[in-house]
């Protein structure tokens, strides 16, 4: 389903508590496949494609983190939904932090995963950028791939893994690079103090994307914040798949 700007899906039984999935920078909503068979007993679960991904509208770049948040209210608003939780991964728990710390009031917790309030320098963002507008996204996906699973669940799952990599490979080369940016000049570090949610922060001990250090930062700078490490690299959510259900289950509904 669309709304003609931003692409959905919304499964789950009227009347449950309604739980926001935000992808990672390079994949679609097919991202959260590991969690739904977990998650539908219990949530409405609404999952999109952020902007430039997937089947999401593709504006030109760059992008912003603020942009990105607006969208997920927008959606919000198109489907009469005044609250729910939040769960995002890497850039969704970006976009999460900031919707902590902007809109509290449409948000009744957040789990903020394998994410960072800064995450990286002007430089490597921009040679990033500058790589995928030259050369496409096959010459940045081994390299992304190393990083967001660990060599022994590359070498166990090889199918899970080369369905995250034909996401990546399929992804906008301008809704990419204009999400690279909006990475780029975010800065919420001063801003996670604000936030006052119920927050869950999830980390991957083998994370060199955002290392257990990013997630440290949030959960000592959110009051209240629980964290978890987990025995993955980035994308924990595929990695450890029951024990990130099991924590994340734990969390929303305590």
């Amino acid at each position: 389903m669309s709304t003609g700007r931003i692409n959905y899906q919304l499964d789950g039984a009227d009347g449950a508590p309604v739980l926001v999935l935000s992808n990672s920078l390079g994949t679609t909503l097919d991202m959260w496949q590991p969690q739904m068979p977990a998650l539908l007993p219990h949530f409405r679960v609404l999952r999109y494609d952020a902007r430039g991904h997937g089947q999401s509208w593709v504006t030109p770049a760059p992008y912003s983190i603020a942009q990105l948040g607006g969208d997920v209210l927008a959606l919000l608003d198109q489907l009469d939904i005044r609250q729910a939780h939040f769960c995002g991964l890497s850039m969704g728990g970006m976009i999460g932090i900031w919707l902590g710390a902007n809109h509290p009031e449409r948000f009744l917790k957040l789990a903020l995963c394998n994410t960072g309030a800064k995450i990286g320098t002007s430089q490597s963002w921009n040679a990033r950028i500058d790589q995928v507008v030259r050369e496409g996204m096959q010459a940045i996906a081994p390299a992304v791939l190393d990083r967001w699973f660990t060599p022994a669940y590359r070498a166990k799952e090889p199918q899970n893994v080369e369905t995250v990599r034909q996401m990546l490979l399929h992804a906008d080369r301008i809704g990419y690079t204009g999400s690279c940016a909006a990475i780029r000049d975010m800065d919420l570090r001063d801003a996670l103090t604000g936030i006052q949610l119920p927050v869950l922060v999830v980390a991957g001990i083998h994370d060199q994307s955002t290392p257990p250090e990013d997630g440290k930062l949030i959960a000592e700078r959110i009051g209240g914040a629980r964290y978890i490490e987990l025995e993955a690299a980035h994308l924990s959510n595929w990695e450890q798949t029951e024990l990130f259900n099991q924590h994340l289950l734990t969390f929303l509904r305590a």
